[in-house]
């Protein structure tokens, strides 16, 4: 998997703005048909192109899967399509694909600031860390097709954050409800909640870092709320206290958070007819929803360039990637 090495772009300044910017959709873009699978995550590359992780002719369904959460058709292998596309900013273009026969329902999609891309597969119950130019990976957590709680295993893992510092965040996931956080080799340093933390996740489904509020927020999707506990970056003080918690009766289920700035834009799914399935803008400060935008179908992860100059949000079903720009 190859990139181009660049130093990293300053994280884009929202302290001086009067309004939160608003997500505007680039009505033409992508310019060209795609045919992906179930495009269930977006992060951006060195160069500044949406790269979406999708699962190709597979599909999630209620078989795939028993009450265990053991995955049930290791048989019929790995995926044989290539799973990961890098897409043009400019028009949407497919540039490169790769990823065939290594996942099995590939969900997570992360590329941290010097281009190693984290991957999180839920039938694998495994995340990965493939460096740039590398085809095997450089970290691997979790153990292979088999789901557990203990320090060792994870259960569908659904999301991975990286911070400047390397630690790796993880979000575990669809059965074990918790937030593992490693340090830069991949060795365990906390578990979130922990006692005395009175924090309950349910499917936290999506994460994103505000590293210089020291947060890590989540979609904490069937609790239908954004939480965000102390990350404990540069201290551990303050680790465990009461996490900033953001749920109003309009918010739904929570698929997916971006970080902007001081804000967190975050994405809803279906959850009841009386409830809009679109985007919201969040100020974690001070607990609250502070604009809304969009429509959408089943929307499933979002992301920003780290320069504010785009941001993109995918869907499954339909299987496909929007753009937005941001205006003031």
């Amino acid at each position: 998997m190859s990139f181009l090495l660049q130093p990293p772009l300053a994280p884009v300044d929202t302290s001086h703005l009067d309004s939160p910017p608003k997500p505007k959709l680039v009505e033409d873009w992508p310019k060209v048909k795609h045919s992906f699978g179930q495009v269930t995550a977006v992060t951006i590359d060195l160069q500044g192109n949406p790269v979406i992780f999708h699962r190709g002719s597979r599909t999630w369904t209620m078989e795939s899967f028993n009450d265990s959460h053991h995955y049930q058709h290791i048989a019929e292998g790995p995926i044989p399509e290539n799973t990961i596309a890098t897409l043009a900013a400019s028009d949407g273009a497919v540039l490169e694909e790769r990823g065939a026969g290594i996942f099995f329902m590939p969900h997570g999609l992360t590329i941290d600031r010097n281009g190693n891309m984290w991957l999180t597969d839920v039938a694998l119950h495994q995340v990965f860390k493939f460096m740039p130019g590398r085809d095997y990976p450089a970290i691997t957590l979790g153990h292979r097709f088999e789901p557990g709680s203990s320090k060792s295993h994870l259960c569908k893992p659904t999301s991975v954050a990286i911070a400047s510092t390397g630690e790796i965040f993880v979000a575990d996931g669809y059965c074990n409800s918790r937030l593992l956080k490693y340090n830069a080799a991949g060795r365990l340093i906390r578990t979130i909640p922990q006692p005395p933390e009175f924090l309950s996740l349910q499917t936290p489904h999506g994460l994103t870092l505000l590293e210089h509020l020291d947060m890590v927020c989540v979609a904490d999707r069937e609790n239908m709320r954004v939480v965000c506990p102390r990350a404990g970056l540069q201290t551990s003080y303050g680790e465990g206290t009461q996490a900033a918690t953001i749920q109003e009766p309009d918010l739904g289920r929570v698929f997916d958070v971006a970080a902007y700035g001081d804000l967190v834009y975050a994405i809803n799914g279906p959850t009841s007819p009386m409830i809009p399935v679109r985007g919201f803008t969040i100020d974690p400060r001070s607990e609250t929803i502070i604009d809304h935008w969009g429509k959408f179908e089943n929307p499933h992860s979002i992301t920003f360039c780290p320069n504010g100059s785009a941001m993109y949000v995918t869907e499954i079903g339909p299987n496909r990637v929007w753009k937005f720009t941001l205006t003031m």
